[in-house]
C-alpha cells in the first residue's frame, strides 16, 4: 500500500521526489555524465594525438646509442684502435696483427635521419590522420545527438508513465464511486447483484492497469538515469510538462537539405570518400623514389670514462621500389575500388537520410493531428460519463453502458497523453534526422497546456 501511495505521489508531481529536473537540465547533465559522451571525447583526443604522430614524419629522427664490445677478433681490434685514435707502429707487427689481445670498445653514437623526399607519403599520412580525426569528431557529434534523443525519450516516457498512472488512479476512484452508486441502486430495488459484480470486475481490471503502470514508472525512472549516466535508483522530480509543443511548420525540402549538410552520417560518408582517395594517392606514391639524409657523430674509447677518438659522417641515400612482386600495383587497384565503394555508399546514405527525414516529418504532423482529435474526444468522453452516471443513478441506464463509458474515458485520456508524448518525441526525431538536435534545440522547450 505504501508503494502504491508513493507512486501516486510521483504521478501527481509529475515525477519522483527530490532533485528537481527539467528536460534541459537533464540534457545538460547527460552531456557531463553520460559515459558514451565521455568515450567519444577520449576517442577524439586519441585521434588528435594520431595527427601529431603523423606530423612527426616531417621532422628529423635523432637517436643516441651506447654500446660496449670486447673481442680479440683481428679485424675488430684493428678497426677499433683506429677509431679510438690509439693505433701505433707496434700494431703493424705480424704477430700482433694475427693474434691481438682482447680489446674493449665503448662506443657512443648520435644519428640523425631526415627525409628529403618521400613522394608525399608523410603528407598523405598526415592527411589521413586529419580525416580520421574529423570522422571521429562527427562520430562524437552523432553520439551527443543520440544521447540527447535518448534523454528526451526517457524523460517523456517517465512523464507519460506518471500521467497514465494518474489517469489510472482517477479511473479507479471513479470505478469505486460507481460501485457505491450500484450498491445504492441495488438497495433501492432498481438493480440486481449482477450490476454490482460487473462493476467489481471492472474495478479489478482498473487496479490491474494501475499495477502495470506503477512498474512502467519504475522502469522509466531507471531508463532516464541510465541515459543521464547516473545510478539507476537516483530519484528526481520531473518539472517539465507533458504538454503539446508549438513549433513553426517546417518545409520538407529545407529539412532534407539541412540533413544532407548537417547530419554526422552525411559528413562521415564524405570524409570516408576523401580518406579512400587519400589512401589511393598513398598507394601510387609507393612507386616513386625516396630520398633521405643521415648525419652521425661517433666516439670510441677503451674505457667508458676516457676520452677517445671521435668521427662523423653525412650521407644522402636514394631508395626506389623498382619491383615488389606486383603487390604495389594490386594495392593501387584495391584503393581505386575502395574509392568507388565509398562513393556508392555516400549516395546510398544520402537516400537513407532523406527517407528518415520524411518519416520523422510525417510522424510529427500525424502526432499533431492526433492531439487535436484526442483532446476533443477526452472532453466528449468525460461529458458522456457524467450523463451516464446520472442516468444510472436514476435507473435510466444499465451497468453495461456505464462500464462502457468508464472505459471510454480512460482510453481517451490514455490516447491523448500518448499523442502528446509521440509529438514531443517526433519533434526530437525530426531534429535528429535533420542533424540540428543540440542542447539549445527548441524541442527542449517546456511546451504549453
Amino acid at each position: 500500500m505504501k508503494r502504491t501511495l508513493w507512486l501516486l505521489m510521483c504521478g501527481a508531481l509529475p515525477g519522483w521526489a527530490q532533485d528537481p529536473l527539467s528536460l534541459r537540465d537533464a540534457v545538460a547533465r547527460a552531456m557531463e555524465k553520460n559515459k558514451a559522451v565521455e568515450a567519444s571525447v577520449a576517442a577524439r583526443q586519441a585521434a588528435e594525438s594520431r595527427v601529431a604522430q603523423a606530423k612527426g614524419g616531417q621532422l628529423p629522427k635523432v637517436n643516441y646509442s651506447e654500446s660496449w664490445t670486447r673481442s680479440d677478433n683481428p679485424v675488430f681490434v684493428f678497426s677499433s684502435l683506429l677509431t679510438q685514435r690509439r693505433f701505433t707502429e707496434s700494431n703493424f707487427q705480424v704477430g700482433t696483427l694475427n693474434r691481438p689481445g682482447f680489446l674493449n670498445n665503448f662506443q657512443s653514437q648520435v644519428v640523425a635521419d631526415q627525409t628529403l623526399f618521400d613522394a608525399g607519403q608523410t603528407k598523405h599520412a598526415v592527411r589521413s590522420a586529419e580525416l580520421t580525426k574529423d570522422l571521429t569528431g562527427e562520430e562524437g557529434r552523432r553520439t551527443r545527438m543520440d544521447v540527447i534523443a535518448s534523454v528526451i525519450k526517457s524523460y517523456y516516457d517517465a512523464l507519460l508513465g506518471a500521467e497514465q498512472l494518474k489517469a489510472a488512479a482517477e479511473a479507479r476512484r471513479s470505478a469505486e464511486a460507481d460501485l457505491e452508486r450500484a450498491q445504492a441502486v441495488r438497495a433501492a430495488g432498481l438493480s440486481t447483484d449482477v450490476d454490482v459484480l460487473s462493476i467489481r470486475v471492472h474495478l479489478a481490471g482498473v487496479r490491474e492497469q494501475q499495477i502495470r503502470r506503477e512498474a512502467a514508472v519504475e522502469v522509466a525512472q531507471a531508463s532516464l538515469n541510465d541515459a543521464l549516466g547516473l545510478p539507476l535508483d537516483t530519484p528526481h522530480t520531473l518539472t517539465s510538462l507533458l504538454a503539446p509543443l508549438k513549433l513553426p511548420a517546417g518545409v520538407l525540402p529545407e529539412l532534407e537539405a539541412s540533413a544532407l549538410n548537417e547530419r554526422p552520417e552525411a559528413r562521415q560518408v564524405k570524409l570516408a570518400t576523401s580518406l579512400a582517395q587519400n589512401q589511393a594517392a598513398t598507394a601510387r606514391g609507393t612507386m616513386l623514389p625516396q630520398v633521405g639524409v643521415r648525419a652521425a657523430f661517433e666516439a670510441d674509447r677503451q674505457r667508458f670514462y676516457d676520452r677517445g677518438g671521435a668521427n662523423w659522417l653525412v650521407s644522402v641515400g636514394l631508395r626506389w621500389n623498382l619491383f615488389n612482386g606486383f603487390s604495389d600495383r594490386a594495392r593501387i587497384r584495391e584503393s581505386a575500388f575502395a574509392v568507388r565503394r565509398s562513393e556508392a555508399e555516400a549516395e546510398q546514405a544520402n537516400s537513407t537520410i532523406r527517407l528518415q527525414v520524411r518519416r520523422a516529418f510525417a510522424d510529427l504532423r500525424a502526432a499533431g493531428q492526433r492531439i487535436e482529435v484526442t483532446r476533443a474526444s477526452v472532453a466528449e468522453a468525460e461529458e458522456s460519463l457524467r450523463i451516464t452516471q446520472n442516468r444510472y443513478s436514476t435507473g435510466l441506464s444499465n451497468v453495461t453502458e456505464l462500464l462502457r463509458t468508464e472505459s471510454a474515458v480512460l482510453e481517451a485520456r490514455t490516447r491523448y497523453l500518448a499523442a502528446i508524448h509521440d509529438q514531443r518525441l517526433a519533434a526530437a526525431m525530426l531534429e535528429l534526422a535533420a542533424g540540428t538536435l543540440t542542447v539549445n534545440s527548441e524541442v527542449l522547450n517546456e511546451g504549453s497546456r
